[in-house]
């Protein structure tokens, strides 16, 4: 067995996830959609429309390599948040500070639902501040994500500081909170999962999250049906920085596309 392949069943075990090597499966195939958008990054699809799930990687290397995970953070920060009393509920407003930013999203007041659309930094460095590193490290240890390090010499930790993750420990992750199995309340996860949805039809419900850390972005979560979820989570080298951005969502997309998700019609 392969350090890589031990180092993916390691993920699941870990997460109470039984898993057979057999439904590892690698798609190489799914290079000519990072291709298609001249994009050098890993996805990873956990099928649970089976049984076994199928877990469906292409660049397997990659997807157990821990990156910081920006903005997809705000999934787990805003169970940590709820957990600390740093935020009531959705609908709780916290005072633009007046102070400009470059995304205008970010510059007026905003509740829970707003800060993770937008994905506003200024709300979530008030969470930390309140939650402190200690009590986020015990969160993150109990949560099992990642390396589980809030610490920072600069910045913040889940974008410039030690924290990291892998594409691989995010669909673990992501699995837990689906299933409400989470350390946390149950109402806590249902609040998050509700923030998440990007797009529903009759059919299925898009729950999904961006992040981007300035050299490489993300996107990840699921879609559920009555067939069963099925959890995705990529990341990408962003060298062209904005210009690359749309390409995280495309490409996933493309993917699901080819596995009859997402289909409106």
């Amino acid at each position: 067995m392969s350090k890589v392949l031990r180092a993916v069943l390691l993920v699941f075990m870990m997460s109470g996830v039984a898993v057979a090597d057999e439904r590892i499966v690698d798609r190489p195939d799914w290079g000519r959609y990072f291709s298609d958008f001249d994009a050098t990054g890993t996805l990873v699809i956990v099928d649970e429309r089976e049984s076994p799930p199928r877990i469906l990687v292409f660049n397997r290397d990659r997807s157990v390599r821990r990156y910081s995970p920006a903005s997809t953070f705000k999934v787990p920060h805003t169970l940590f948040a709820l957990d600390a009393g740093a935020v009531e509920d959705e609908f709780q407003m916290f005072k633009w500070d007046g102070v400009k930013r470059s995304y205008a999203g970010h510059n007026e007041d905003q509740n829970l639902r707003s800060a993770m659309r937008n994905s506003t930094l200024w709300v979530y460095q008030g969470f930390a501040r309140h939650i402190g590193e200690d009590r986020a490290r015990r969160y993150l240890r109990d949560a099992k994500y990642g390396n589980g390090d809030a610490s920072t010499s600069r910045g913040d930790y889940w974008i410039d500081g030690n924290l990291r993750i892998s594409a691989i420990e995010q669909t673990a992750f992501l699995r837990r909170l689906y299933r409400n199995s989470l350390p946390f309340k149950v109402e806590h996860q249902r609040l998050v999962k509700d923030l998440m949805i990007r797009q529903a039809t009759s059919d299925w419900i898009l729950r999904a999250k961006t992040g981007w850390e300035g050299s490489y972005g993300w996107w990840i979560g699921w879609v559920e049906s009555l067939k069963g979820p099925v959890f995705f989570a990529m990341n990408m080298d962003t060298p062209r920085r904005l210009e690359d951005l749309p390409k995280r969502e495309q490409i996933v997309r493309a993917v699901l596309g080819s596995m009859r998700l997402l289909e409106t019609e």
